[in-house]
């Protein structure tokens, strides 16, 4: 098949369902071979359609029928219609009872839709079109029903059988077997539906809500990891808690349960009081979990709650519509973690913004936050549509204020309670609570691209009068040539030369033409601004700040975006002049000013310990690579290891001081938010001083920080192996091995110890990678296992995935192409970074284009095939013919069904995952 035979699903040709079933009552016999599945369902049809079609047409995949009834009545062959992908029934007599009996194979489901078995457990993925592998349906988000479910099994095999709802029924039956009925009262699309079935742990806790509710807490998780949730459910009750102060939503359960999966295709999903999580955003102690993994969890399982309003309670009318759920709740957990870990978040969730979705809306899989169509909706599931989405309804809350903004959602929640609903119903209830007309504001959902303003300014000494000039542009995207302006909100603020805040009567612009200017009086100097304060829109900005003005913002400005925005601003520009001395041959050099800046934040006594980490940071590679039209990877790699190398060697007391200082106060494990902060701070510190090339840095502190962490504190043992993994030595052999030892029976903790050697910058990394894929703990069908060591690798590690022979290439196609058999969505997810081939040199195009050539010719799902297809379009005709060679390593022989690669959400923190949730 090629991409232009693919099947293209458009916006403008929806229309509401023919039908509607108002109850679903479903029978499961859960057996080794196969699942029998018995559908009864409820049809009416829908008051809206009154030109309905005769037919109902359900859909269907992967399914085998053995009978249709109607009223209880076996329908003969000719009453309805069977092909790939829908059943057809024909003369439907009005409301009715249809009873459909499928049978399935989960232990043969390697996508893993629908109903699989993965480690020895049931369980399910719905979204987005998931359930149509479980039985015949109308598989569409604007189709609401009641769930009644009830799972027969094994009763030893799998002692616990859950599903939405309640328990209503248990009953013991014949042969050793079990069957638990559950109702769920709540109206539902068919991808909010669950079922899992296994031997688990359960752990148990209660919430009391604002009215006095008392809620039963239930966590399921693998045998032998039950010790492993209590921080998670702490962390639902902090979100439950949170969402009643600023949302005013009180959980609607009467028992909210969550199951962890070691094998599981998304970070996690928001079934309707079942949600089911990857492990990795569950489980956690001291020992097995690094802080970064305690904010992402936290991070997890705030969203997935939230959904229970935005996204259950009120959900969407077709998928186009993703963005008003998953925006509208990304934005929700951002807004959880500044106000639960730390206000840095925001800077942090923004910087992860720039290098994942600013690249999206320049490359050739640009979208709208509502696309207009697609051909694979699970290739939807993206950065734009979460994170920029995010962005979306976070500066409605800008516009409008957050009392009115409060407003607005209590009347979105009031108006479409028990709804499935478009972008509109949200923003008009914004605008008719605050009375603030926002018609212009819905281009950002329409729009691709991501928005420039380039801003100028001018000081008027004998008036006092300070003038700012913006303009914003949008540039061209595939199938939007032309653009319009915006509705885009400008936080600012104005500092004085001594970095005191001037008073301003106004520090909200809202720009809506192409071009304005706006006048402030009473300005008794010529004032630095402070631009894009908070990251209140998201957008590219063009100011031409000196040097001067940069460090004063870094070391004064009182907007925490704004400030660390500064800093990296400074970084970028210097860096920038560095490589270009690096190309023009010059020796490079620090100067004195660069290295005051550091050492002023060194000795500043900052009291913030994630303000202080981020002010002791460097822009990371990708974002480097970001500012630049073509990105040179040689030249990123050479300076960024130069800086942090001379930084260590003019600043080795102050950073061995803080180190110390820092050490002495982290003796706990335990993550708190401060605990944490300083554990960033120690090991930053640490980072450089290892850069400084010193045995006796690494056999002084590193080595018996990683002892002394190895067993009982995996934040700072990874620390060092991070930091160690980029030196050829015996040290970073030696420690791999010691970590590999103590936690080779941890699944968990070697996805981690996978993903820092994909990390890696030495030159043998490709080779590394291509060797671990043979290792005892890498499977090449486990979704965290892939997402370690080749999401990992292709993603962050800039140096080694476009290394200039183009192994790096070769081996992302050659992973590509074994996973496109087995889960697509996994295969067309891993091969992203191919596609921003435009961005790089001719040589490293041509390399990239040769295996997205080579993909298209051999793949066969229509996720890659769309994806390949569009990044191919206008590309030029290849200089080299064939690709560069390289070994195919061959799928490992699984014992148990395969698992697959999340898709993920989380984010802003290194991963492995891809991380979007549900």
């Amino acid at each position: 098949m090629k991409y232009k035979d693919l099947k293209t699903t458009y916006l403008r040709d929806y229309t509401p369902s023919d039908y509607l079933i108002s109850k679903v009552d479903l029978h499961f016999n859960l057996g080794k071979e196969y699942t029998d599945v018995v559908s009864n369902l409820t049809v009416e049809a829908n008051p809206l359609c009154p030109q309905r079609n005769k037919d109902l047409v359900l859909h269907g995949e992967d399914l085998t029928l053995l009978s249709v009834k109607i009223n209880d009545i076996e329908l003969p062959a000719d009453r309805y219609r069977v092909d790939e992908k829908t059943l057809t029934i024909r003369d439907i007599p009005g409301p009715c009872s249809l009873t459909i009996t499928t049978r399935i194979k989960p232990q043969e489901n390697t996508e893993l839709r629908g109903l699989y078995k993965s480690s020895g457990n049931f369980t399910t993925q719905c979204e987005a079109e998931g359930f149509r592998r479980i039985t015949y349906y109308l598989d569409r988000p604007d189709v609401l029903s009641c769930f009644t479910t009830t799972i027969t099994a094994d009763a030893k095999e799998y002692p616990m059988l859950v599903s939405n709802g309640n328990c209503v029924r248990h009953d013991s039956l014949p042969n050793g077997k079990h069957s638990i009925t559950w109702d769920d009262p709540f109206k539902k699309p068919a991808y909010l539906f669950a079922l899992v079935g296994g031997n688990f742990d359960l752990v148990e806790d209660s919430y009391r809500t604002q009215s006095g509710r008392l809620i039963k807490l239930q966590m399921y998780a693998e045998t032998g990891y039950g010790n492993r949730c209590v921080y998670a459910l702490q962390a639902l009750k902090s979100a439950m808690k949170w969402d009643e102060e600023h949302y005013g939503r009180e959980c609607d359960l009467d028992t909210y349960k969550i199951v962890a999966i070691s094998d599981f295709n998304m970070g996690a999903m928001e079934n309707k009081g079942l949600n089911i999580f990857n492990a990795k955003y569950v489980l956690a102690t001291p020992e097995t979990a690094t802080d970064d993994s305690y904010t992402a969890i936290a991070a997890t399982i705030a969203h997935e709650y939230f959904h229970n309003w935005t996204g259950n309670r009120v959900t969407i009318c077709n998928w186009f519509q993703l963005s008003l759920k998953e925006g509208l709740t990304t934005f929700r957990e951002h807004s959880f973690i500044e106000d639960t870990v730390s206000p840095v978040e925001r800077y942090s969730n923004a910087n992860y913004l720039r290098v994942t979705q600013f690249p999206e809306d320049a490359g050739p899989m640009a979208h709208s936050v509502r696309p207009d169509s697609y051909v694979e909706i699970a290739n939807f599931y993206t950065p734009t549509v979460y994170r920029k989405g995010a962005e979306l309804f976070r500066m409605l809350r800008t516009i409008v204020g957050p009392e009115n903004y409060r407003k607005g959602t209590d009347l979105y929640f009031q108006r479409n309670d028990g709804k499935a609903v478009a972008v509109e119903e949200f923003v008009q209830a914004i605008a008719d609570a605050s009375g603030i007309d926002l018609t212009q504001f819905m281009l950002w959902f329409r729009q691709a691209g991501t928005p420039t303003l380039d801003v100028q300014d001018d000081y008027l000494t004998d008036q006092q009068t300070y003038i700012l000039k913006v303009r914003q542009s949008c540039p061209a995207t595939p199938g939007q040539a032309a653009k319009v302006p915006m509705l885009i909100p400008l936080k600012f603020g104005l500092l004085d030369a001594n970095g005191h805040e001037v008073q301003i009567e106004k520090d909200l612009l809202l720009l809506h033409q192409e071009y304005q200017e706006f006048r402030f009086t009473g300005i008794t100097s010529k004032p630095v601004p402070s631009l894009l304060r908070g990251f209140s829109a998201p957008v590219k900005l063009n100011y031409e700040y000196t040097d001067e003005d940069l460090r004063l913002l870094f070391m004064h400005d009182t907007d925490v975006f704004s400030r660390l925005d500064a800093g990296q601003r400074y970084k970028v520009n210097y860096m920038t002049n560095l490589m270009r001395d690096f190309h023009e041959g010059r020796e490079l050099k620090l100067s004195g000013k660069f290295i005051d800046m550091f050492s002023g934040v060194l000795n500043s006594h900052i009291h913030d310990p994630w303000l202080l980490a981020e002010m002791l940071s460097l822009p990371t590679e990708r974002y480097l690579a970001e500012q630049m039209a073509v990105v040179d990877i040689e030249a990123i790699s050479v300076v960024r290891d130069f800086v942090i190398k001379q930084l260590a060697v003019q600043l080795q007391s102050a950073f061995l001081d803080l180190y110390q200082h820092c050490n002495t106060s982290t003796v706990s494990p335990v993550f708190n938010s401060k605990q944490a902060g300083w554990r960033s701070v120690k090991n930053s510190c640490l980072n450089y001083l290892i850069a400084l090339g010193d045995p006796r840095i690494v056999h002084d502190l590193a080595i018996p920080q990683f002892n002394a962490a190895l067993s009982h504190n995996m934040t700072d043992a990874q620390a060092v192996l991070r930091s160690l993994a980029d030196i050829d030595g015996p040290e970073r052999t030696q420690t791999l091995e010691k970590f590999y030892k103590r936690w080779k029976q941890d699944p968990h903790v070697m996805d981690d110890w996978l993903e820092i050697q994909a990390g890696s910058h030495l030159p043998t990394t490709v080779a590394d990678i291509r060797r671990l894929m043979q290792h005892e703990v890498f499977d090449i069908r486990n979704p965290n296992k892939v997402g370690a060591l080749i999401g990992y690798f292709a993603r962050s590690n800039l140096t080694g995935f476009h290394h200039a022979g183009g192994e790096g290439y070769a081996l992302l196609a050659d992973v590509v192409l074994q996973l496109d058999t087995v889960n697509a969505d996994i295969a067309a997810w891993l091969l992203k970074p191919l596609t921003m081939w435009k961005r790089y040199d001719d040589r490293r195009q041509e390399l990239m284009l040769a295996q997205l050539r080579h993909i298209q010719s051999h793949a066969t799902s229509t996720g890659v095939l769309e994806i390949v297809g569009k990044s191919l379009a206008n590309a030029p005709v290849l200089h080299i013919l064939e690709r560069p060679k390289s070994p195919l390593v061959a799928l490992s022989v699984m014992a148990h069904p395969l698992p697959v690669l999340q898709l993920e959400r989380k984010p802003e923190l290194t991963s492995h995952s891809s991380g979007y949730t549900s």
